[in-house]
C-alpha cells in the first residue's frame, strides 16, 4: 500500500488528451487486435465493464470481477509478484498498471518485452472521469467510456447533496501492526465526500502505523475495511476496548478503495453507510457490510 513506482509524482500531470495517462505517456489507439493484460484488479473491472473481456489475456489473482468473465483468464501472481515469463508467453500488446499498486521495477521490466504500459493513478473519486476516457480511447471504447462518465457524475451530484454531519475517522487496513489511511488517499478522499475527515491528519506515510489508544476521545468512528486485511466481526470488540467511546463498524473495502466502474456503485454505497452512522458518537456496533472473498 506504498507507493510503488518510486519517481513518479503523486499529483497525476495535467492531461486534456484522453490517451495521456498517469506517467504521461501519450497512447495511440489500439486495433482490434490489442492483447492486455491488466495487473490493477478494479481497472480489470472497468475493462470488462466497458466491453473489452475478449482482448484481455491475463490477470492478478486478486482480479476477481466480474467472477463469471475472468475466472477463465490466465492468473499471473499478485500485483506486486508477477510471473513475466507467463507474461512473456501471453505476447501482450498492452500491460495496464498503477502507481499504487505495482512496483516502479515492474513497470520497467514489462517495458523491456510490451510495447505499451499503460499507467494510472486516480487519487479521488472525481479521476474517474479521466479513466474511463482514457481506456475508453485507448481501446475504442469512448462511447462506453461516456456512459460511465455520465453515471458517475450522477452518483457524486447524489452523495454530495446531502448536508452530512462532521466525522472524525480512523479507517483501519491491517492488523499486527495496526495500520490506517493517511488523508492523501483515495479512500480518504472517498470519505471526505460525507464530510468524514480521516485520522491520523499528518501522519509521514500514505498508510501508517497507528497506535489505537491514541484516538480514543480523538475520533467519532473505527472503519475496519474488508481488505487489504479482512477485518471481521470478531474484531469489533477488540478495537472498541482500545478506542472506548468510538463506533466502530465494519465497511466494505471494495467500495471504498476501487477506482473504476466499481467506484459508481461504491457511492452509492458510502451514500447508503453514512447515513446509518450519522450520529455525532454511537456505541460500537456492526454494520451490514458486502464482503467480497479473494479467490486464489
Amino acid at each position: 500500500m506504498t507507493n510503488a513506482m518510486p519517481g513518479r509524482s503523486l499529483s497525476p500531470p495535467q492531461r486534456a488528451d484522453p490517451l495521456r495517462d498517469a506517467a504521461g505517456t501519450l497512447h495511440v489507439p489500439a486495433g482490434d487486435d490489442a492483447r492486455i493484460v491488466c495487473l490493477v484488479p478494479s481497472i480489470t473491472e472497468l475493462v470488462c465493464d466497458l466491453g473489452l473481456a475478449d482482448r484481455l489475456v491475463g490477470r492478478t489473482g486478486f482480479c476477481i470481477h466480474p467472477w463469471e468473465t475472468v475466472r477463465t483468464i490466465p492468473k499471473l501472481g499478485g500485483t506486486k509478484d508477477v510471473k513475466l515469463d507467463r507474461i512473456r508467453e501471453l505476447r501482450p500488446t498492452h500491460a495496464i498498471l498503477n502507481i499504487d499498486e505495482n512496483r516502479r521495477e515492474l513497470a520497467d521490466e514489462l517495458a523491456e518485452f510490451v510495447p505499451n504500459i499503460v499507467v494510472t493513478h486516480p487519487l479521488g473519486p472525481r479521476d474517474n472521469l479521466a479513466l474511463y476516457r482514457l481506456i475508453g480511447a485507448i481501446f475504442d471504447r469512448d462511447a462506453e467510456a461516456a456512459r460511465l462518465c455520465s453515471e458517475l457524475e450522477d452518483g457524486l451530484s447524489a452523495v454530495c447533496a446531502p448536508a452530512y454531519p462532521k466525522r472524525e475517522v480512523l479507517y483501519l487496513i491491517w492488523r499486527e501492526p495496526w495500520m490506517a489511511i493517511s488523508p492523501d488517499t483515495y479512500i480518504a478522499r472517498t470519505l471526505a465526500l460525507v464530510n468524514w475527515r480521516s485520522h491520523p491528519l499528518s501522519p509521514d506515510d500514505r498508510y501508517p502505523e497507528v497506535a489505537l489508544e491514541r484516538y480514543a476521545g480523538r475520533v467519532d468512528h473505527v472503519l475496519l475495511s474488508s481488505e487489504p486485511y479482512h477485518f471481521k466481526q470478531r474484531h469489533l470488540a477488540e478495537v472498541a476496548a482500545a478506542v472506548p467511546g468510538a463506533e466502530v463498524s465494519l465497511i466494505d473495502g471494495e467500495m471504498t478503495s476501487w477506482y473504476g466502474s466499481r467506484a459508481i456503485e461504491g457511492l452509492r454505497y458510502l451514500a447508503e453507510y453514512a447515513s446509518q452512522h450519522s450520529s455525532s458518537r454511537s456505541p460500537a456496533r456492526s454494520a451490514p457490510i458486502k464482503v467480497h472473498e479473494a479467490r486464489s
